[in-house]
């Protein structure tokens, strides 16, 4: 029998899986088969968002493992979000109620802003309150944030009735935001990783946290591969992962990243990989008064 992932406990009460399967780039004609391979191997956890446009083929995956009596539909947890274009506060309700229509699910458990920069200049703390209604309707379970920095975190704080969950970002070992996450913990709201593996380009052996000999004789004397220490030097720090992929023996690898513990003095080896340079920077926002990344965290 597989195991599953242990649960992280969310500021609402919500029971999160630390290992998920993300889903951007992941092409229609592979991603549905995929969720159902995940959701045999043990994951819990789906992330997309209407941007990712798979939305319809993750619902058939997980609705055809329901109707078969796999899982229960309590059991998974199905993320996604809210696009740029559907920040108007009187777009939002809709803009769930469509992506909910894809997953042809009852309710999303997680619905996050996807990054605080909207079409036009449209104050995210509007869309925020717009958020919070979904809750109230019952449409998700919980809300969150993605791409947020530290200040714009606060912002919503200070005049929020549902505080965010979660805020998703790029996390690696080569960024592992460690500052922000402390940051987040302090105000009780979980880092959610994405491109925790910092996006392997195999054939230049690139980025080093991954096939640096270091990183692989140190995996060796746990039994695993760079990938799982990789991902579970994240989960020490604090954040949850969600790595991508649709290949069944990546799934298998990138899942199993919970069940050991890195040693103090293999935490230091990994530390030193941070080089403090992102590599998703989402370029056309630049200039805009919400562009979350000028500052550090």
């Amino acid at each position: 029998m597989f195991k599953l992932a242990p649960c992280v406990e969310l500021n609402n009460g919500q029971n999160m899986p630390v290992v998920g399967l993300g889903t951007w780039q992941s092409q229609k004609s592979q991603v549905e088969h995929a969720v159902m391979e995940a959701i045999d191997i043990g994951f819990r956890l789906f992330d997309t968002a209407f941007v990712y446009e798979n939305e319809k083929e993750i619902g058939r995956a997980i609705n055809a493992k329901i109707a078969a009596g796999v899982i229960a539909r309590g059991d998974i947890f199905v993320i996604t979000k809210l696009a740029g274009m559907h920040h108007k506060p009187q777009l939002v309700e809709r803009a769930c109620r469509d992506s909910l229509a894809k997953l042809s699910l009852d309710y999303i458990d997680q619905y996050l802003i996807q990054f605080p920069v909207g079409e036009g200049f449209v104050d995210y703390v509007d869309t925020w309150k717009a958020m919070e209604n979904l809750v109230d309707l019952g449409l998700t379970k919980g809300i969150g944030v993605s791409n947020f920095n530290a200040k714009q975190i606060d912002r919503i704080l200070q005049t929020c009735r549902i505080r965010p969950v979660v805020n998703q970002v790029e996390c690696h070992p080569g960024f592992n935001q460690k500052k922000l996450i402390e940051f987040c913990r302090e105000r009780n709201i979980i880092i959610v990783a994405y491109s925790p593996l910092g996006r392997p380009i195999p054939q230049e052996k690139w980025p080093p946290f991954v096939y640096d000999k270091t990183v692989i004789d140190l995996a060796k004397r746990y039994h695993k591969t760079s990938i799982q220490v990789c991902l579970n030097y994240l989960l020490h720090l604090g954040a949850v992962v969600i790595p991508k992929t649709v290949k069944r023996e990546r799934l298998l690898e990138n899942f199993y990243c919970f069940d050991f513990q890195l040693n103090e003095d293999d935490i230091k080896v990994m530390d030193s990989y941070h080089t403090g340079q992102r590599l998703i920077t989402f370029p056309g926002a630049h200039n805009h008064k919400f562009y979350p990344f000028h500052d550090n965290y």
